[in-house]
């Protein structure tokens, strides 16, 4: 299950309906195709890596993580699925660099959700990644984002629980950071789609508790397992009335793709 914002164009989909419908929307946005060489830039449990080197064969899916449990979980189901055009890569991008290395101007298109979120310095983050694109190489990047006001998680119990050192980027900051990769679209995901998974996470996470219960256990140990169980339900009705708020116009979804420029 991927674990950033879904998209309901119906309003009626199942989860996994949603999951589908907005991974086809960076496919779209992206302008991705097959035979491109890709980078899943900070690719979580893989569900888009998976996705992408599933429809496009002919592609190689280079995919970031910063955990190495994460690479063994994505590499266990590129086997199940026999797919032999994913490699996933464990390091941290907020200290590795690219330059010099066999990465270094590779890749057609670099795809990245939900990362700039936990990250601060957009202009090295976005200098990194015009050292993986080749000329005229594009960057698509997803990131949940209030409409005019950006602001840091400092306090408050969403920050010591689930979002320490996070960001809100406001809908026009990456506008700020175009030194080595252009804008050339923009767009809005109206929050309601965001409050849509959220209570769709709550709806799976309560009627699958015996199965989730001992992942809970093992993560967070069999004292604090109920406790963690009843955090994250706030968490996720939260998160649902935050982004619902406002009708979906405060806080939302923006996608951008980014171009960098012909030398």
């Amino acid at each position: 299950m991927k674990y950033s914002c879904c998209l309901y164009p119906k309003g009626t989909e199942t989860l996994a309906q949603a999951e589908i419908a907005m991974l086809e929307s960076y496919v779209e946005k992206a302008q991705l195709k097959d035979g491109m060489s890709i980078f899943d830039l900070g690719c979580g449990w893989g569900s888009l890596s998976l996705y992408l080197a599933e429809i496009f064969p002919n592609s190689k899916i280079t995919a970031l993580s910063n955990s190495k449990t994460q690479k063994q979980y994505i590499d266990a189901e590129a086997g199940k699925k026999g797919l032999s055009n994913l490699q996933v890569v464990t390091a941290d991008i907020a200290t590795n660099s690219f330059a010099g290395s066999p990465l270094e101007g590779a890749f057609d298109r670099v795809l990245s959700i939900e990362l700039f979120e936990h990250m601060k310095n957009y202009e090295l983050l976005l200098a990194k990644v015009s050292t993986l694109l080749k000329s005229d190489g594009k960057l698509f990047v997803h990131l949940f984002a209030h409409k005019d006001t950006p602001y840091d998680f400092e306090t408050g119990w969403m920050t010591e629980h689930f979002f320490t050192g996070g960001t809100m980027p406001s809908a026009d900051l990456m506008l700020y950071f175009q030194q080595d990769l252009r804008v050339t679209q923009q767009w809005w995901v109206s929050g309601t789609h965001y409050a849509k998974t959220s209570n769709d996470w709550l709806k799976k996470m309560n009627s699958e508790k015996s199965t989730l219960w001992p992942h809970l256990e093992e993560t967070y140990g069999k004292s604090d397992a109920l406790r963690w169980f009843y955090r994250w339900q706030v968490f996720y009705m939260a998160c649902a009335e935050l982004f619902d708020f406002a009708g979906g116009d405060t806080w939302g979804v923006c996608h951008y793709l980014f171009e960098k420029p012909a030398r």
